[in-house]
């Protein structure tokens, strides 16, 4: 069981606060990923937990136990960066049993250590190869053994396939995963890749400016973003926001973006969940591209639109359309769109809406 456990940590760097009261707890076995643009704190709360940063206030536990005032190396924590720190004059057998020779384990207890996570990394062929005769990939899978060799209570990684291609990355998300449902440690991973996030984490963890955005999963931080800042950093492309406001016509709610000179049909419980939450007439309107419902055809709902950027992206393309005075993002199909320039109809699709007051914090409606 290794838990670990963040309380009101605060960090300075001279005056200023790289992070602020932060409190997150870890399960055993779970797999964090800090979220965040750069210089938002995350790698800095990596470092923190591993020992390589002080922390000013708060508590760091592990198992219960606050640690804060340990040196890492009694932490028992391992550590992966992103550049792979390997010793280029060892094999990678040596580099992967040196973190073992240093606590003067036996030559045996060595040897099957080492051979053991080679084998779960799929790297028992190069063990007696020299980092410099190594992929990328290869030297950041070598890098992890040699963390995992010891069995650590927690592996953390910071940025660890960043500075691969993106054909390496991607398969080395799917080694990363992996081998943590093979190990089931318990991982903290720091990335600014929000398809790196979605695609590796059990929990997902946004930090902007040193504050806690929002904690988890990868569908709850995708569907249910709790402020504007995490819908436009989540997902790709981003979600649409515009200035929008919000009437009752005919028994319906109609949301019309700022400046168009006619609204989109939403049902009419729209107006019941945003009484009292905030003034219709002042909110912002979220909704992703696959929510823009676009066809050639007029039909009820859809209104007259004009395309302008295509955006190919193979298996579908993302279309620029101008809906009043904003832009609006969708996606079709490939080749839905012919060119920039066309007519077309678009509609929005209310299970797809989000809306937030003017400080951009959501209002939790959904239909």
């Amino acid at each position: 069981m290794t838990q670990i456990e963040l309380r009101g940590v605060q960090k300075f760097f001279g005056t200023v606060q790289v992070i602020k009261d932060l409190n997150l707890k870890i399960e055993d076995n779970e797999f964090i990923v800090l979220l965040g643009q750069s210089g938002c704190g995350k790698t800095t709360t990596l470092r923190g937990i591993a020992g390589l940063e002080t922390i000013d206030e708060g508590d760091i536990l592990i198992d219960g136990q606050p640690v804060q005032h340990l040196k890492c190396s009694d932490r028992d924590i391992a550590m992966v960066f992103q550049s792979f720190s390997l010793y280029p004059h060892m094999t990678v057998y040596e580099n992967i049993a040196f973190p073992l020779r240093a606590t003067r384990m036996s030559r045996t207890e060595v040897d099957k250590a080492v051979r053991e996570i080679a084998q779960v990394l799929r790297i028992t062929d190069l063990l007696g190869r020299k980092p410099s005769a190594l992929s990328g990939g290869d030297m950041q899978r070598v890098a992890i053994g040699r963390a995992l060799v010891r069995r650590p209570k927690a592996m953390l990684m910071d940025e660890p396939i960043g500075a691969l291609d993106a054909k390496l990355r991607e398969d080395m998300r799917g080694e990363i995963k992996r081998l943590h449902v093979k190990q089931g440690s318990t991982t903290i991973y720091v990335t600014h890749d929000q398809i790196e996030a979605m695609s590796l984490a059990d929990r997902i963890v946004i930090m902007h400016e040193g504050v806690l955005q929002q904690v988890g999963s990868p569908e709850d931080v995708y569907k249910y973003p709790s402020n504007l800042f995490v819908a436009q950093f989540v997902g790709s492309p981003v979600m649409n926001v515009a200035k929008a406001s919000v009437s009752e016509a005919g028994g319906e709610a109609r949301v019309t973006v700022d400046g168009a000179a006619e609204g989109f049909a939403f049902p009419r419980e729209l107006l019941g969940k945003l009484n009292g939450k905030a003034a219709v007439g002042d909110l912002k309107l979220g909704i992703r591209p696959e929510g823009v419902l676009v066809r050639h055809e007029a039909a009820d709902g859809f209104l007259p639109v004009e395309a302008h950027i295509i955006e190919p992206l193979g298996s579908h393309d993302i279309v620029d359309l101008r809906i009043g005075g904003e832009m609006l993002r969708a996606r079709t199909k490939a080749g839905y769109v012919d060119k920039a320039g066309d007519r077309v109809f678009a509609r929005l699709d209310p299970s797809h809406a989000h809306f937030f007051d003017a400080s951009g914090q959501s209002l939790g409606v959904r239909l």
